[in-house]
């Protein structure tokens, strides 16, 4: 039994990061592009749980730093993972631990869904934001934390909104059809 359940575990492991690469080269055309990375963090940690979520996220980023081209516009690379943003992709790592945790401890309701996925983009925006903050002042002079935040958040934070209700209803959807048996 135990065999079948880390395969199970292994194979969610995978299609979750194939699924959120997928998501990342997935732009939706606007003044400023967003991709559907979050969607798919958020989607991934709440049907997944904490441990597989984690996982996941972790192989997805793993994949990106060894050169796979996974990362958003069709990057890869340390240079992509180090680089300025490179911060708000290793905060996937909090978004998917505050989710994957929320839904262990408190079951996948839509309000356990909607307060952990804003909670988790809000941890992954803090993380990235400082992380952005240091790299671009190292290479590129100093920036305040208002205007990282002018460029780097508020643009996002609607379609975030959405993203985060789009994962939290398809969850609702999609975790009594993937069995409660679950990736845990």
């Amino acid at each position: 039994m135990q065999k079948n359940k880390s395969t199970r575990e292994l194979a969610c492991i995978a299609m979750g990061a194939a699924l959120i690469a997928a998501c990342s080269w997935i732009a939706i055309p606007a003044a400023i592009p967003f991709t559907l990375q979050t969607f798919a963090v958020c989607l991934v940690a709440a049907l997944f749980g904490l441990r597989t979520g984690l996982w996941t996220v972790a192989v997805y980023l793993l994949l990106g730093a060894v050169g796979a081209p996974v990362f958003s516009g069709f990057k890869g690379g340390l240079g992509a993972l180090l680089g300025t943003t490179g911060g708000y992709l290793v905060g996937f790592l909090f978004t998917a631990l505050i989710v994957g945790l929320a839904v262990d401890r408190f079951g996948r309701k839509l309000a356990v869904l909607a307060v952990s996925m804003a909670l988790g983009i809000l941890a992954c925006y803090a993380f990235g934001t400082i992380w952005f903050v240091l790299v671009y002042t190292r290479e590129s002079g100093a920036i305040g934390v208002g205007t990282a935040l002018a460029w780097c958040v508020l643009p996002y934070l609607l379609p975030d909104a959405v993203k985060i209700a789009l994962a939290a209803l398809l969850t609702g959807r999609l975790y009594p059809i993937l069995g409660k048996g679950g990736a845990k």
